[in-house]
């Protein structure tokens, strides 16, 4: 019998082949969209010839790739079916695709203390972690899109986004608002819809982040409808011009590593700050009440097999605690 070789290759193909794109296929997997084009190119020069077309429409299969494209799709059904029937196997296991921000930030900081108290459970994040990453369905998906693995899933939490900078960049940045009356102070006007405070706005010198470095995120398909600069100076009407021009980087934990290095001044999620915040390695710009919610909370879905495994009921009991204590942490800041 023929020996099977290449067989991570073989299933990075295929599901870029059923998506129609490498991103598809690297939300599936667990990995990243390198990662899947790096697998496919490696089985490409093993063979001698090319697998994949690009064209407008997605990927598409070349003429030598077609004759085996049936076989391909029925060999990794049939995987996921043998997956599933076997599962009980690695119970020890739980395998999760989570949005990377949230799980390298949110997640992996609190892990520990699930560990701790459950030390025989092994994790695989995001393709990475104590187990290889199996051929079969992960168990658990965390995202806030709304087209997203995790859609129909049970809520967590609901991101908020605001400005935050290094100590010492917030420290340039002189706080804006007043106490006062709008309608005893011309010169002020009245911004914000979290909360119901007197706080109002201030044109002047002082309230300006004019000549601060801006550091932005990348637009990314999997974590849409996540506001930047310009989307909260339209709301907050601070004063800057071009606020879409700076830095831009790929990944919230490079753009928090930036802010911190005094490289500038980054709109981010809460959530994935508080604990820099508290410890005094990242400051609030303005009154956390002058944020933007996201639209979509972030929920996490549970493969149906899944559920009946304890180790799994335990891990999402223990996320959705974590959740309400974060909501309670955001809360206390937005609305103080």
């Amino acid at each position: 019998m023929a020996r099977t070789t290449h067989l991570n290759a073989l299933q990075a193909l295929e599901m870029a082949i059923r998506e129609g794109s490498l991103r598809g296929a690297a939300e599936k997997l667990g990995i990243t969209p390198a990662a899947v084009g790096q697998r496919i190119r490696a089985l490409e020069k093993f063979l001698d010839t090319d697998l994949i077309l690009r064209g407008r429409s997605g990927l598409r299969p070349t003429p030598a790739l077609e004759g085996a494209l049936d076989d391909l799709h029925a060999a990794f059904s049939a995987l996921d079916r043998v997956a599933a029937s076997l599962d009980f196997q690695r119970t020890t296991e739980i395998h999760i695709i989570a949005d990377p921000d949230w799980s390298d930030l949110w997640l992996l900081p609190r892990l520990g203390r699930f560990r701790t108290e459950h030390p025989n459970i092994l994790f695989n994040i995001n393709g990475e972690g104590d187990v290889p990453m199996r051929l079969g369905a992960a168990d658990l998906f965390v995202d806030r899109d709304p087209q997203g693995r995790a859609a129909s899933g049970d809520e967590l939490y609901t991101e908020v986004f605001l400005p935050i900078g290094s100590p010492e960049n917030a420290a340039r940045v002189a706080d804006p608002f007043a106490t006062k009356a709008a309608d005893t102070a011309p010169q002020y006007l009245p911004v914000g819809t979290i909360g119901n405070k007197d706080r109002v706005w201030r044109h002047s010198q002082q309230d300006s982040i004019e000549g601060f470095p801006l550091l932005h995120l990348q637009d990314r398909p999997t974590i849409p409808e996540t506001p930047g600069w310009a989307d909260w100076l339209a709301v907050y009407p601070h004063d800057r011009t071009s606020p879409e021009r700076g830095v831009q980087y790929a990944h919230v934990r490079n753009a928090i590593d930036g802010v911190k290095s005094d490289a500038g001044l980054l709109v981010c999620g809460l959530s994935l700050v508080l604990d820099d915040i508290e410890a005094g390695l990242v400051s609030l710009l303005f009154p956390a009440d002058e944020c933007l919610a996201a639209k979509h909370p972030y929920r996490v879905k549970t493969r149906t097999e899944a559920t009946v495994r304890p180790q799994v009921t335990r891990l999402i009991a223990w996320l959705k605690a974590e959740a309400a204590i974060t909501r309670v942490r955001m809360e206390a800041l937005t609305t103080a």
